[in-house]
């Protein structure tokens, strides 16, 4: 199974388990952390929530091979539509997780692993992370609903810096900028978002979740006006010949030629 739930003392643990691909982010695994994240909703048990990769990287993003193979055969533009908006689904859900949610940190995230760390409410990072967007560098926009939060931890220079170019940053210049919480030595991630989940846990639930609502629905509270539409840029962006050259450099290990079509 390729993401993987334990509960114990409150502590909901959500593990990314494909670290033979690095966690790469499958269309059925994304399906699965949104069910979990949902699943969340009734769970009294659960005062807090950790999320996690096996293996040494958190997760390098969005399964490459997997996108390939669709974009080989294209479903019709409806399901295609459909399918496309999974991601923001999943952000949605984990953003809505009642529970205070801490994301541990090692190795690579980048792309929709980034995404997915910027949806919890604190990020713990192993000090040799790096982490980014490289959606750009394969001719795509960042999708999912996930500019919001990048803008509201880093604002909006910095985003445009992040997303724009799609570079990984080490852990500490990210911590800087405010996307990263908390540094630990390499290793140690796991072991402080569990250290940090025990503290949420044990504060009154009621009033924790409350107030982490509160919070998000005010940080948040244009994201949906305003990137309703980034599924269908995705769309777009995937029938130009530039996103097929990007894929190519991309695999060919080159720098890509783009003529803007």
């Amino acid at each position: 199974m390729a993401v993987r739930l334990e509960v114990a003392d409150g502590i909901a643990v959500i593990s990314l388990a494909r670290p033979e691909r690095r966690n790469a982010l499958t269309q059925a695994m994304l399906a699965e952390i949104e069910q979990l994240a949902d699943g969340m909703r009734g769970r009294g048990d659960v005062r807090a929530v950790v999320l996690r990769g096996d293996g040494r990287d958190f997760s390098v993003g969005a399964d490459i091979g997997e996108m390939e193979a669709r974009m080989a055969s294209p479903a019709p533009l409806a399901e295609a539509r459909r399918a496309a908006q999974l991601g923001a689904r999943v952000m949605r859900a984990v953003m809505g997780i009642d529970q205070p949610t801490v994301c541990a940190i090692e190795g690579i995230a980048t792309g929709g692993a980034t995404c997915l760390a910027t949806a919890c409410d604190f990020r713990i990072a192993g000090a040799s992370a790096r982490l980014g967007y490289g959606e750009v560098k394969i001719g795509i926009n960042l999708m999912w609903h996930a500019l919001g939060p990048v803008v509201a931890l880093v604002g909006p220079a910095r985003a445009k810096r992040l997303v724009m170019m799609g570079a990984l940053h080490g852990a500490a210049e990210l911590a800087d900028w405010g996307l990263i919480d908390e540094i630990v030595p390499d290793g140690g991630a796991d072991a402080r978002a569990m250290a940090l989940a025990a503290e949420l846990a044990a504060l009154p639930p009621l009033a924790v979740q409350m107030i982490k609502r509160s919070i998000t629905a005010l940080a948040h509270a244009l994201d949906a006006a305003v990137l309703h539409a980034d599924a269908d840029q995705w769309l777009l962006a995937t029938q130009g010949d530039d996103f097929a050259e990007a894929v190519a450099a991309f695999r060919e290990r080159r720098p890509g030629r783009f003529t803007g079509n």
